[in-house]
């Protein structure tokens, strides 16, 4: 008898954003405001649209979740993982990371009901899904404690 594969999808994004406060960096999370996940807070997420290549899809949804449209881009190398028992597949999701600046303004769409800037402590502490603190830690490591590598930058 054979072995049967999970299938994994890649069908979307994550983004996590940076802002520099003081010496370190804060990262912005969203509350969701949605029937999946409700309440949960999360950093920003999305699909991959028609045409889209992924980091195409994280600016559009930066820009669609959050109103910023100034940032630096950057892939982390990390990957949000999901899987549905309900549909029996690992859903993966490339998380890139954005620089913002000190005074930039979030204006919401109606996905999210809240947002805050938080520490890398807080945020790992808040965040609700299993993994997400081990995506915001890689993060800090290689993107706020240290220079970026230049051949991640994205934009």
């Amino acid at each position: 008898m054979g072995n049967v594969e999970v299938p994994v999808r890649c069908t979307g994004i994550a983004v996590i954003l940076l802002k520099k406060e003081a010496e370190s960096y804060n990262v912005l999370l969203l509350k969701r405001n949605a029937k999946v996940l409700h309440d949960v807070w999360c950093y920003i997420g999305g699909a991959i649209e028609e045409g889209e290549t992924a980091w195409q899809a994280a600016l559009r949804e930066i820009e669609e979740e959050t109103g910023i449209t100034d940032l630096s881009l950057y892939a982390s190398n990390q990957f949000d993982r999901i899987y549905s028992p309900g549909q029996n597949y690992i859903y993966m999701a490339p998380v890139f990371v954005g620089f913002v600046s000190e005074n930039q303004e979030v204006e919401l769409n109606d996905e999210h009901s809240e947002y805050i800037w938080a520490t890398f402590d807080e945020a790992v502490e808040t965040v609700s899904l299993p993994g997400n603190d081990d995506v915001l830690r890689s993060i800090e490591k290689h993107f706020a404690r240290r220079t970026p590598l230049p051949d991640l930058k994205i934009l």
